[in-house]
């Protein structure tokens, strides 16, 4: 049931994504009405969290079965004694599975209140505590210890510093203040720590705020579904050309048992130090991170590579994934995106010129995956059925595992090749109710079958490159 309002787009990126869900090839095949009914339940969709928050364990470090119990004890604390079920995915070994408990309904709404921003309002439906720098306003009577309502100013209309808004806010739950009003904006821009601990929030997930920190990653299963079906292996040399946070790129070491090599490429430096930190605390050293232009990654000159830094020389890879820079309008929860149209359309390029980079550094009978956290068209669909033409020597591969559904018409794909891709579209099933009553209830088959359906708007395309490329480029 839809307790928040369906995200907030600018008209022109509404009418945009409207028409690449309504084309005429979708039109054709499930009627006009079913496609503008499927395209308004998914941008509701996207404004509520998933059902589960979904972790991977670090296998490289301990069993799966031990950090469960760990874990177990852990959410058993943060639930004040209440038995929430962790489920390990019977695709993916290497994933746990936690109910979402909520909307929760009946949370007495407090007179004093405090306005976050958007990005705060979303980190805290998925089980953040509220941290200062997401306060944007706070009741003038506010002091420490006091329980207040937290509401996300999803338009980004509150004053900072305000001492009440009365425009568009979500109630997001209850927590209790850890700082007075005047601590909060009392002109020290570097304070930072929790401000607001949650304690009745509307949907109540678990926090991994330094919750086993060497044997868990925060991960939305369609991007723990990518690794896999990478399907790294020992020994073998792996690029992950667009890498920060680095999430991929340690489990791609983990599946290979830190046995061989994986680059981690990114542009920006804090990114790489994250890259490097994560590696670290997991205790994996087959990673090699660098601050470096993923478009740029391809050496020119044929001049030997005796470094193993890039540039690289042509045809280096045995694998490459590609989770490309996107628009970013599957995740969840979104309630509002205030990007232009000219910068949600500005990606297609960018990744073309990546696309582009990684099947020269691919050798042949290498694997390319190529993934996407966004629902459009042009990003997905559109861009498979470009590199099949602009790449004569790319072939599309089936996936395992294939947990999502098929791509979606509208790129001129044949059936056959639309079969092969991986769409998460949460759109595809009701938002759900989630009780404690109802979990003890619950079949761990129905539960994993709804996790696989209701996650954040993901894509996943492979491809095997079957020849070198000898002719110039397309």
């Amino acid at each position: 049931m839809s307790i928040f309002p369906k995200v907030a787009l600018r008209l022109e990126v509404e009418n945009y994504l409207k028409e690449g869900f309504t084309n005429k090839e979708v039109v054709l095949a499930f009627g006009k009405q079913e496609a503008e009914r499927k395209f308004e339940t998914l941008l509701n969709h996207l404004s509520h969290p998933p059902s589960f928050t979904t972790v991977r364990v670090n296998t490289h470090l301990a069993s799966v079965q031990h950090v469960k119990n760990l874990l177990f004890d852990e959410l058993h604390k943060q639930f004040n004694g209440l038995t929430v079920p962790i489920l390990q995915h019977p695709d993916l070994q290497d994933v746990l599975l936690i109910p979402v408990i909520g909307p929760r309904k009946n949370i007495a709404k407090q007179q004093c209140e405090a306005i976050v921003g958007a990005q705060c309002g979303n980190a805290v439906l998925r089980g953040a505590h509220v941290y200062v720098p997401g306060i944007v306003s706070a009741s003038k009577f506010m002091k420490a210890g006091d329980v207040v309502s937290v509401y996300s100013d999803i338009k980004g209309k509150c004053k900072k510093g305000a001492k009440e808004f009365d425009g568009t806010k979500v109630f997001l739950g209850n927590g209790i203040s850890e700082l007075s009003r005047r601590g909060i904006f009392n002109g020290l821009p570097e304070r930072k720590g929790i401000g607001i601990r949650m304690t009745e929030p509307v949907y109540l997930s678990p926090s991994f705020d330094n919750v086993l920190p060497s044997y868990l990653f925060l991960q939305n299963l369609p991007s723990a579904v990518v690794t896999h079906v990478l399907d790294p292996q020992p020994g073998e040399k792996i690029l992950d050309l667009c890498a920060a946070p680095g999430g991929k790129t340690t489990h791609i070491a983990a599946l290979m048992h830190d046995q061989g090599e994986v680059i981690a490429l990114d542009k920006l430096p804090n990114k790489v130090k994250k890259i490097k930190q994560n590696a670290l605390l997991l205790g994996l050293h087959s990673i090699r991170a660098f601050c470096f232009d993923g478009t740029k990654a391809l050496k020119l000159d044929m001049v030997k590579d005796t470094e193993g830094e890039p540039p690289f020389l042509p045809e280096s890879f045995d694998r490459i994934l590609l989770d490309a820079p996107c628009s970013g309008l599957g995740q969840r929860p979104n309630m509002a995106c205030s990007w232009t149209l000219k910068e949600v359309t500005s990606y297609q390029p960018l990744q073309r010129k990546l696309f582009t980079v990684a099947v020269k550094l691919l050798r042949p009978g290498g694997m390319l995956v190529y993934s996407t956290c966004t629902i459009t068209l042009a990003e997905n669909e559109e861009q498979v059925a470009w590199a099949l033409t602009a790449f004569p020597c790319l072939q599309l591969q089936p996936q395992e595992p294939h947990i999502g559904g098929q791509g979606m018409l509208g790129a001129g794909l044949s059936l056959e090749q639309l079969k092969q891709l991986q769409r998460f579209d949460p759109s595809v099933v009701p938002l759900q109710d989630m009780d404690i009553d109802s979990l003890k209830e619950a079949r761990v088959e129905d539960m994993i079958w709804l996790a696989n359906k209701d996650c954040i708007g993901f894509f996943i395309a492979k491809f095997v490159k079957c020849k070198s490329i000898q002719e110039k480029d397309p």
